[in-house]
């Protein structure tokens, strides 16, 4: 059988759409590709970003900023006072919402240590909320797990 040229065209016209189909449904099917909001509740979390960006500002300006030190192990979250803080450490992962987490805060000389095992590798957004004597603070961080 011989195939002349518009055959040869729809054929290939037919296999490109058969290919373009076959993305579109492999990229909307499998969740690998799954690309949701970063947040749920973007909305109610940009109202309070005011508030936030209070926090952070309070924090600089009494020298209260928790510092993250990537060690041997795990994560060292440093703060610069060491009795009676209490709040919530929150790991945000941009590109996979499932891997968010949250810990409450347990001071041991001055460190909290988070051990690598509940840290995969790829960027984190960390948020420290914490309160030391009726004070507020708040301290954020970008840091990369390799």
């Amino acid at each position: 059988m011989k195939i002349n040229w518009g055959t040869g065209i729809v054929l290939a016209f037919v296999f490109f759409i058969a290919f373009i189909l076959y993305f579109v449904i492999q990229m909307s099917t499998n969740k690998k590709y799954d690309h949701e909001l970063v947040t749920e509740e973007y909305y109610k979390k940009e109202l309070a970003f005011q508030e936030s960006l209070q926090k952070e500002n309070k924090t600089q300006k009494d020298h209260m900023t928790v510092k993250i030190e990537i060690g041997e192990g795990g994560l060292f979250l440093n703060f610069p006072n060491q009795k009676d803080i209490q709040g919530f450490v929150n790991f945000y992962r941009p590109s996979d919402k499932s891997k968010d987490f949250q810990l409450p805060i347990q001071v041991h000389a001055g460190q909290m240590f988070i051990p690598m095992e509940q840290l995969a590798q790829g960027r984190w957004n960390v948020q420290i909320n914490y309160v030391w004597q009726g004070e507020e603070y708040m301290s954020t961080h970008k840091i990369n797990i390799k």
